[in-house]
Parts: structure tokens; sequence; C-alpha cells
């Protein structure tokens, strides 16, 4: 196991609308909520939610709190809707090198050490590694020295060309899956330094082979990264797993990425590499 050094980050991008209203009214449409749906869930009314939404009425903390959470507002938003509202951020932030995050570390760690020899990583809100096991290092080998300085971030070892891209066998596919799932974060949480990583990675060369006609449907039972190393064909399939009800945006923004092999081929082989 292996926990990489990470950047700091710019600040998300606040709302071209500072008002709580608007805001709360985004979240709700986002979520295809009506304002009598949403005032049955948190125990309120209609009027209210929509006095709220106009700036006809200042909802309490409790109230911005309690409509974030009916609405299933990221953490970090959630923060963002109680400081337009006039009040103090509800969610601590601490930083993952903080001794009060001792033990998630080590939790965190010895999670992803027991998942080997099968890859995993544990990343940030911006795809920085934070952590990785000796799964990820072997596939890392042989990518230059300049990619592997910190902060290492895991959108820009895929699909760099002089990254892992020229390895993956069904890169049209996997880039597409990557950039989507981008996409979705970008809209929800409204980031700045992710619509730059995006932007960045996106306007990557893609080798013209690469873009051509799909490959032709593999009976897998989820898309599959296909990867060479050592001259053979490793196939896996990713799993995410994020923290249940966080109280703490940087545990909020945590995610872990395990790496399950989809053939028996990649079983014996990353067996064969731990001895």
């Amino acid at each position: 196991m292996a926990s990489v050094a990470t950047g700091t980050h710019a600040p998300f991008a606040a709302p071209a609308d500072p008002g709580v209203g608007p805001l709360l009214r985004a979240w709700r449409e986002r979520r295809r909520i009506s304002q009598l749906e949403l005032a049955l869930r948190a125990g309120s009314s209609a009027r209210h939610i929509s006095f709220v939404e106009t700036g006809r009425s200042r909802p309490s903390e409790e109230m911005v709190l309690r409509l974030a959470e009916q609405l299933d507002v990221p953490v970090r938003e959630r923060n963002a809707l109680l400081l337009a509202a006039g009040y103090a951020p509800h969610y601590p932030e601490t930083p993952l090198d903080d001794p009060a995050l001792a033990a998630l570390r080590s939790g965190v760690e010895r999670l992803i050490q027991g998942y080997e020899p099968y890859p995993a990583l544990v990343v940030d809100a911006t795809y920085d590694v934070v952590a990785a096991n000796r799964g990820i290092l072997m596939l890392l080998d042989g990518v230059p020295a300049a990619l592997l300085e910190p902060p290492l971030n895991a959108m820009r070892l895929t699909l760099h060309p002089q990254g892992l891209a020229p390895r993956i066998l069904n890169l049209r596919e996997w880039r597409g899956h990557l950039l989507h799932q981008m996409e979705r974060q970008i809209a929800l949480h409204r980031s700045a330094p992710l619509r730059r990583l995006y932007e960045e990675v996106a306007a990557y060369p893609v080798p013209q082979e690469a873009m051509g006609e799909p490959a032709e449907p593999a009976p897998h039972f989820a898309l599959p990264l296909r990867i060479e190393h050592g001259g053979r064909t490793l196939s896996f399939v990713s799993s995410i797993s994020t923290f249940n009800t966080p109280m703490d945006v940087t545990v909020a923004e945590l995610a872990i990425e395990t790496f399950l092999p989809a053939d028996p081929a990649t079983v014996k082989y990353l067996h064969s590499m731990t001895g």
C-alpha cells in the first residue's frame, strides 16, 4: 500500500446567484420534485417552500438542513446553502492528515491492502489519488516519472497519451465512460477544479484506431477495463464505494475504487505476480 501526497485545491466555484431560494429551487428541479412533494417530505407546506424559493421567507437553519437532506444535496453544497441563508457552515472540512482522521486513514489503508493482489485506490473529489495499493502500482509500471509526480490524478494517469491510455485496449469505450462520469459530477457539484480537469483530459489526443468502430459486445456483466500488461491482456470491472452518511466534507468526497478481475486469466496472472 502507498499513501500518495496531494496538492491543495482551489475553492469550489461560487454560484452566480448567492440567494438560498434560487439554490434550493435548482436542487428541487434537479431532483424533479414538486414543491408539494418536498413540503410533505420536510414537514412543511408548499406555500412556505414557494416563499423560501422566491426570497419572500428566510428559512431557519434547521429548515435548510432538512430540505437539503430531503433533496440529497452533497455535504459541501449543504454548507453553501447555509452560507447563502446567512448561517455558519454545519459540516467541517478536516484535512486528511489531521489526527482526528487517523482511524479513517488506517481503516482505508487496511481495506485496500487487504484487496491485493487486485488493484484498489482512494481518490478525492477531483480524482487526486490519496492512497493506492500494490495492484495499482503494478499497472503504473513504465509510466513516465513526470506523470507520477504528486499530486497523482487518476483521470490524468488513465487518459494521458503517455499514461495508461496507449495500453487500454478498449480506450474508446473506457474513455467515454470516464468522461460521462465526470460530466455527471460536474452537474452535481459545480466544481471549478473538476471542470478544469475535465477540459484538460477531454482534450488529450486519442489514437485514431481507438476512435474507430466500437468493439463487438463482450459477454461481461459490466463494462470491463481491458489493459495490456507484460504482454498479457488483463480485464477488470470497477466498483466505487463512498461513506454512508458522512458528517465531514473531506470524508464525504472520498471514493474507494476497486478493480475486480473479469476473467480467470486475470486472476491467475495477478496471483502469480505476488507469488
